[in-house]
C-alpha cells in the first residue's frame, strides 16, 4: 500500500505569495487540482484571545484540527493541521501534514479514520530542506484504542447523547440535507471522542461517509458533514442556520423524536457499546429502533416505553429471529413487574409480541406476558389489547391470576355505570372474566341491558363501523350465552328505536343466523336492501319488511311498531299510505302498537288538496275513540266537519263548530285550517245556504274567517255564477246588504264585496237579467229591496254618465 503525503504550512508575515500559506512538500500523485481542494480543507485560524508570542504550555494547549475529507475525485484525505513555533516576525505559524487515499483503497489495517486522530505519525515540521516525503506504508493508531475512555466521555455527555447522535447518522446518509452538524467543545479532542462514538454506534459505510474536521473558525463556509468549533463561535455557527450542539453549555430541555438516538444513548449511559455490532446482526433497518431495543433488553439496559414497544413490535414482526435464550430475556424485560410507565402503545406491541410466540413457545415463556395483558385490560383500561388465549392460563397461574382479578371485574361489572361504561371497557372485561374462568352468570342479565343502549349510543357517534366491532364480534363468537343475551335485549329495544338497531346493524354485522326468532332485528336487517330494491314505494318496503319478523301483527303487534317505525322513521306516512296501514291489521293491533299516532300525524299532515284525508279522519275517529284527545282530535273532527259540508248534511250550527274546532285545535295545522274554511265558506256561498249558518257567520265577525270568505267570492266560480244566475246575483246583494250593523271586519268586505265583485258582474248582464234580478229581489224580499238594487246600480250607471259628461265639457 502506497499513501502520499502532503505538507503544508502557513505564510510569513511579508512573503511574496500573499496567500494563506504554501505546500512545502507533496508526495506522488497527487495533482495541482487536489491541491487546490486540499488548502482550504488544512487552512488554520487561530481561536480569538490567542496570544502573539505564546509560551510552549499555550502552545500546546491551542486547538488542533484533525480531519477528514472527500475529495472529488472519489479519493480522500486524513491529516491534521497544529498551531507550531515559527521564526522571526511569525513567532506562531500552523502545519498541516496530511495522507492522500486514492479512491477504492482502504486505510491500512482497514482502520477508520478517527483511529488515526492520535497517530505518532503525525509531524509538525516538512522534511529538512523540502524533501519529498515517502509513501506510506502504514498509517499506525493513536497509542490506545479509540474506544478507550469513550464510556465516561458518553455518561459525562448524557444530556447531549441522543440528540448528537440523531444529527450524526442524519449526517451520515447518502444526501444529508442542510450544512455540516456544529459540535461545540472547549477543548477539540472531545469533538474527536464524539466521532469515536459514532464510529462504535454507527454501521461501517455510515462512519466511511462521515466526512469530518476537530476544529474550525468558519463552521458555515465548511463542506465537511461534522465540524468542531469552540464555544466563541456557536453563535455564527447558529445564525448561519446550522445544527448546533453546544456542549459545553446548560444541557438541553427537549429531546430528540430519534427513537433509534435515544436507544443508542442508553445503550451507551449503561456503559455497552458492544451491543451496538450485536444489533447490526439481527435483519432489518440498521436504523430501526426495534433490533438495537431489543438487544439492549436482552442485555439488561433499561429504556422507555416507546423504546419497548419498538423492540416487542419488531420481535412480534420477526420471532424467528431470536433464539430461545433472547426469547426469555426480552419477555422477562418487557414483563418486568418494576416497570410502571406503560403505555397504550406499549401494550398494544406486547399482545402483538403474544400472539406471534403463542404456539412457537413453551406456555411458561409467554405466560408472564400473558398475565401482563389481562392485567392491563383490567386495570388500564386499555379496549384494544390482543388479549391471550383460553389456554394461557390453564394450570396454577391461571387461578393465581383470575383470583387476584376476578373479584376486580365482577364488582365492575355489577356497578350500575355501565351507561357510561365505554362499550369496548364492557366487552373486554366480559371476555377477560371467561379468559380467566370468573362467573359472572347472575350479573350477566343486568350487563347485557346496559349494554345494548350503549353499543347505538356509540355507534351513532361517527360515520363508519365503531372501533369497538371486531373485539364485539370476538365476543359473541367465544361467549354463546352472551350473545343470546345480547341479541335479546338488542331484539327489545328494537320497537322503540328500529331507526337506530338498523344503522347499527348495517355497521355492525351481527350474528344472529341462529334458532333465536329476533323478528325486530331480522325486520332492522332487512330494511336497507329492501330500500334499495324497491326504492321508494315505501307500501312494498313496509310488507316486505313486515314478511321478515316472521311473525304476523295480528299475533305480534310490536312487529307493527318496528316495521312502521323502519320506513316511517323520519317523516308522516301519506294518506294513502296510512290508508293501507290501517287496512293492513286491525285497530287492536295498531293501539297496542302505538302506531295509531302515526296515522293521526298522516291525517293532520296531509296537503290542503289530498281527497282522502277527511275520509281518514272520519275512520281514525271511529277506530280510536279513547285513544285520540285533545288537540289533534278536535283536528280530526274539523277534517271530519269538512267531509260533511262537501258530501253531506252536516248538523246545524256548524258555522259556529268550525270556529270551536278551531280554536281548540291550536295550534293547528294550516293544511287543516285552509281546507276548513275553504268547506265552510264554499258551504256559505252555495245558492242553497241555511240563514241561520249565514247569520252566524256573519256576527261572529270572525276576521279570519271572513277573509277566507272574502277570497272564496272572488274566485272565478263565483264570479261567473253571478254574471250567468241572476237569482244567485239576487241572493248575494241581500246577503251582502243585510247586516250593516254586523262587525267591521264583514262590513268592510260585504262593501268591497258588492262593489268589486258584485257590481261587474250585473254590469256584464243583459237587461233582461237585470230585470230578473229586480224580480227576484221583490219576489224573495221586499219591494224595498229591489228599489235599494235599483238605486245600487243606478248610482253607479249616474256615476259614470257624470263623469262622461264632466269631460266633454273640459275638452270643449
Amino acid at each position: 500500500m502506497s499513501l502520499a503525503q502532503v505538507h503544508y504550512i502557513s505564510a510569513a508575515p511579508g512573503d511574496a505569495e500573499k496567500t494563506a500559506g504554501r505546500f512545502t512538500a507533496v508526495g506522488p500523485g497527487v495533482s495541482q487540482a487536489l491541491l487546490a481542494e486540499i488548502e482550504p480543507l488544512v487552512g488554520y485560524a487561530l481561536p480569538d484571545g490567542a496570544s502573539d508570542r505564546p509560551a510552549d504550555a499555550e502552545l500546546r494547549s491551542l486547538p488542533q484540527a484533525f480531519t477528514y475529507a472527500a475529495l472529488s475525485d472519489g479519493s480522500r484525505l486524513v491529516g491534521r493541521t497544529a498551531p507550531a513555533r515559527g521564526e522571526g516576525p511569525a513567532p506562531v505559524r500552523f502545519h498541516a501534514h496530511a495522507v492522500h487515499i486514492p479512491s477504492g483503497v482502504p486505510l491500512p489495517g482497514d482502520r477508520l479514520p478517527v483511529e488515526a486522530w492520535r497517530s505518532p505519525h503525525w509531524v509538525s515540521v516538512t522534511p529538512v530542506g523540502g524533501a519529498l516525503p515517502d509513501p506510506l506504508g502504514a498509517l499506525p493508531p493513536g497509542p490506545a484504542p479509540v474506544r478507550e475512555g469513550l464510556d465516561d466521555f458518553a455518561v459525562s455527555r448524557g444530556p447531549w447523547l441522543a440528540a448528537v447522535l440523531a444529527d450524526l447518522r442524519r449526517a451520515s446518509e447518502e444526501a444529508p440535507a442542510g450544512g455540516p452538524v456544529v459540535l461545540v467543545e472547549r477543548q477539540n479532542a472531545d469533538v474527536a471522542r464524539w466521532l469515536g462514538l459514532a464510529a462504535v454506534t454507527l454501521p461501517r459505510d455510515s462512519v466511511e461517509r462521515l466526512t469530518f474536521t476537530t476544529y474550525t473558525r468558519r463552521p458555515g463556509s465548511s463542506a465537511l458533514r461534522v465540524v468542531g468549533a469552540l464555544p466563541e463561535d456557536a453563535a455564527a455557527a447558529r445564525e448561519a442556520g446550522l445544527r448546533v450542539h453546544v456542549c459545553a453549555d446548560r444541557p438541553p430541555v427537549d429531546g430528540t423524536p430519534d427513537m433509534w438516538a435515544r436507544t443508542a444513548a442508553r445503550v451507551w449511559r449503561s456503559r455497552a457499546p458492544e451491543l451496538f455490532q450485536e444489533a447490526r446482526e439481527l435483519p432489518g433497518d440498521p436504523f430501526a429502533a426495534g433490533p438495537l431495543a431489543v438487544i439492549a433488553l436482552c442485555n439488561g439496559v433499561a429504556l422507555g416505553p416507546e423504546e419497548r414497544a419498538a423492540a416487542a413490535g419488531w420481535a412480534a414482526e420477526r420471532p424467528y429471529a431470536l433464539d430461545a435464550e433472547r426469547i426469555g430475556r426480552l419477555v422477562e424485560a418487557l414483563a418486568s413487574p418494576g416497570i410502571d410507565d406503560r403505555t397504550g402503545s406499549e401494550f398494544d406491541a406486547v399482545g402483538r409480541l403474544f400472539g406471534a410466540l403463542d404456539g412457537r413457545c413453551p406456555a411458561s415463556v409467554t405466560a408472564p406476558l400473558a398475565a401482563m395483558l389481562v392485567t392491563e385490560a383490567v386495570r388500564g383500561g386499555n379496549g384494544s389489547l390482543e388479549l391471550p388465549r383460553r389456554d394461557a392460563f390453564v394450570g396454577p397461574d391461571g387461578e393465581a391470576i383470575a383470583g387476584v382479578l376476578g373479584p376486580e371485574i365482577l364488582t365492575e361489572l355489577e356497578s350500575g355505570a355501565g351507561g357510561a361504561r365505554p362499550v369496548a371497557r364492557t366487552v373486554q372485561l366480559l371476555r377477560v372474566a371467561r379468559l380467566l374462568g370468573v362467573n359472572g352468570t347472575e350479573l350477566l342479565p343486568g350487563v347485557v341491558d346496559r349494554l345494548a343502549p350503549a353499543l347505538l349510543a356509540e355507534a351513532s357517534e361517527e360515520p363508519g363501523p365503531p372501533a369497538f366491532a371486531p373485539a364485539l364480534l370476538e365476543l359473541l363468537d367465544e361467549q354463546f350465552d352472551v350473545r343470546t343475551a345480547l341479541l335479546g335485549a338488542l331484539d327489545r329495544i328494537a320497537p322503540a328505536a328500529p331507526g337506530a338497531v338498523a344503522r347499527f346493524l348495517e355497521r355492525v354485522a351481527l350474528p344472529f343466523t341462529g334458532t333465536q326468532a329476533l323478528p325486530h332485528l331480522r325486520m332492522c336487517a332487512e330494511v336497507p336492501g329492501a330500500m334499495t330494491t324497491l326504492g321508494r314505494d315505501r307500501t312494498a318496503v313496509w310488507h316486505r319488511v313486515l314478511r321478515a319478523a316472521g311473525l304476523s301483527p295480528f299475533a305480534e303487534p310490536l312487529v307493527l311498531r318496528t316495521a312502521v317505525g323502519l320506513v316511517w322513521e323520519d317523516r308522516a306516512p301519506t294518506v294513502e299510505e296510512a290508508r293501507m296501514l290501517l287496512e293492513a291489521a286491525t285497530s287492536d293491533a295498531h293501539r297496542a302498537a302505538g302506531t295509531w299516532a302515526r296515522l293521526v300525524d298522516a291525517a293532520l299532515g296531509a296537503p290542503a288538496d289530498t281527497e282522502d284525508a277527511t275520509a281518514l279522519a272520519h275512520d281514525l275517529l271511529r277506530a280510536f275513540p279513547q285513544e285520540i284527545g285533545g288537540r289533534e282530535r278536535a283536528a280530526l273532527q274539523l277534517l271530519d266537519l269538512c267531509r260533511d259540508l262537501r258530501t253531506g248534511a252536516p248538523e246545524p250550527g256548524w258555522a259556529e263548530q268550525v270556529r270551536t274546532l278551531r280554536d281548540r285545535a291550536e295550534p293547528l295545522e294550516p293544511a287543516v285550517q285552509e281546507r276548513a274554511f275553504t268547506a265552510l265558506v264554499e258551504r256559505l256561498l252555495a245558492p242553497d245556504r241555511p240563514g241561520a249558518e249565514l247569520y252566524d257567520f256573519v256576527r261572529s265577525d270572525d276576521a279570519e274567517l271572513i277573509a277566507a270568505y272574502d277570497r272564496a267570492a272572488r274566485a272565478e266560480p263565483t264570479r261567473t255564477r253571478l254574471r250567468t244566475h241572476p237569482a244567485y246575483a239576487a241572493d248575494c246583494f241581500t246577503h251582502w246588504t243585510a247586516h250593516p250593523h254586523a262587525g267591521p271586519a264583514w262590513t268592510t268586505t260585504a262593501a268591497a264585496l258588492l262593489d268589486e265583485v258584485l257590481r261587474p258582474a250585473v254590469r256584464a248582464m243583459t237587461a233582461e237579467a237585470v230585470a230578473e234580478v229586480e224580480e227576484t229581489l221583490g219576489r224573495t224580499g221586499s219591494s224595498g229591496r229591489a228599489n235599494a238594487f235599483r238605486d245600487w246600480n243606478r248610482s253607479r250607471a249616474l256615476g259614470r254618465l257624470g263623469r262622461r259628461i264632466a269631460g266633454r265639457v273640459r275638452r270643449g
